[in-house]
């Protein structure tokens, strides 16, 4: 017996690789500083919990429509004009979570042998939804030098007849690199030169430190290109209740619409009244989230610029910083993946190594600095005394 080989095609995050071996470590009795799942430490606000409970207690347990509950498509829409981006519900598809919403961009969009342009480094499930779709992957770099910003030049030099679509993530994970209002503009003006879609992942999207919220599908021409993917877990905190959607042109969303009907028949009804009470009701605690992280990102970034052989980057956007440990590397002669595994077993600081986000995350790790300053320093004050120890083991 064997399985498809389409289910070769699938990768994986590492990110829950690494939280089992924590778990495992804890299960010993460690105590582990938790900074590789990317999940704010905000609770959910308590208007939405309310609100999910409420529908609970209202009996809204049944079946939705497969698209979603009619008042929440409408309350994204509106919510997107703070983007600039003009829809309304006929273009918004809920699903539980943003992960369905890629996969159904992929497998609506990309044919057997279309090439898809994808960051580098990247959400690792880009090329697993691209590939799965029968598409080949086609890396685009995003520099250190530049801040890990978009860099149009770079991707519009791999466009081949063969592209289908380009995949961008603004705010970047892992990086928390952004977009200039005029690379965005490049950017719609190459989709448009050359026919390609535009997978807009935007699940970090408010999540800036520039106070900055856009999308490229606010540009001209581009509503009818591109296929937004946003979700409520970063945003508002709801990372277990699973819930996301897709903005897309309308004559696109009935067949997306038979592509959740086939997948998942639809997303939990009160989840959805929940994500409307997000959308609707007051946005303090969003606010105070992102000034709190804020000062976490320079708390981190500082205190990692301060040990010998490792730059960071002060990240535009989201909350993980993408620092370069090659110094450090080249010092003791492992890789990022070695240095995180050790990192994890001997200091109890759970890391990715930035292999986990394509060729291009090598000599770097992805630290999320969405957690409490307490373990932020508990973090750096391991990661210093490790590092001290590897260098007087390593002395003559």
């Amino acid at each position: 017996m064997h399985s498809a080989t389409r289910l070769d095609t699938l990768g994986t995050e590492q990110a829950y690789a690494v939280l089992a071996a924590a778990r495992r470590l804890e299960a010993a009795g460690h105590t582990v500083v938790h900074l590789e799942i990317g999940e704010p430490d905000m609770a959910t606000p308590q208007h939405v919990v309310d609100a999910g409970i409420r529908a609970l207690r209202d009996g809204l347990t049944r079946y939705a429509l497969a698209a979603g509950v009619p008042e929440l498509r409408d309350a994204i829409a509106q919510s997107l004009i703070a983007r600039g981006v003009r829809a309304t519900a006929e273009n918004v598809i809920v699903a539980p979570g943003a992960k369905p919403m890629l996969f159904a961009a992929a497998l609506a969009l990309i044919e057997p042998g279309d090439e898809v342009l994808t960051p580098d480094p990247g959400f690792p499930i880009y090329e697993s939804v691209v590939r799965f779709a029968g598409g080949r992957p086609v890396y685009y770099p995003l520099h250190e030098s530049r801040a890990f910003a978009l860099d149009v030049a770079a991707l519009a030099e791999r466009i081949t007849p063969r592209s289908r679509a380009i995949i961008v993530n603004l705010p970047h994970n892992p990086t928390g690199g952004i977009a200039t209002p005029d690379e965005l503009a490049r950017l719609a003006a190459l989709a448009q030169r050359h026919d390609l879609w535009v997978i807009s992942d935007e699940v970090y999207g408010p999540i800036r430190y520039d106070d900055a919220f856009d999308s490229i599908a606010a540009l001209p021409g581009m509503a009818e290109r591109t296929f937004l993917v946003d979700g409520f877990s970063k945003t508002y905190s709801m990372t277990g209740w699973r819930l996301g959607y897709g903005v897309m042109p309308a004559w696109l969303a009935e067949p997306v619409t038979r592509f959740i009907i086939n997948n998942v028949s639809c997303t939990a009804t009160f989840v959805q009244y929940a994500g409307l009470a997000a959308l609707t009701g007051p946005q303090g605690a969003v606010r105070r989230m992102i000034a709190g992280l804020r000062g976490k990102r320079d708390r981190m970034v500082r205190g990692l610029g301060a040990i010998d052989g490792i730059t960071c980057p002060v990240p535009a956007g989201t909350f993980y910083c993408f620092p370069d440990i090659s110094g450090m590397l080249e010092r003791t002669g492992m890789t990022c993946e070695s240095f995180a595994e050790r990192l994890l077993e001997e200091a109890h600081v759970a890391v990715l190594a930035g292999t986990a986000f394509g060729p291009a995350g090598t000599g770097h790790l992805r630290l999320c600095y969405a957690t409490d300053p307490v373990q932020i320093d508990l973090a750096l004050q391991r990661i210093r005394a490790w590092i001290s120890s590897l260098a007087v083991a390593s002395a003559p």
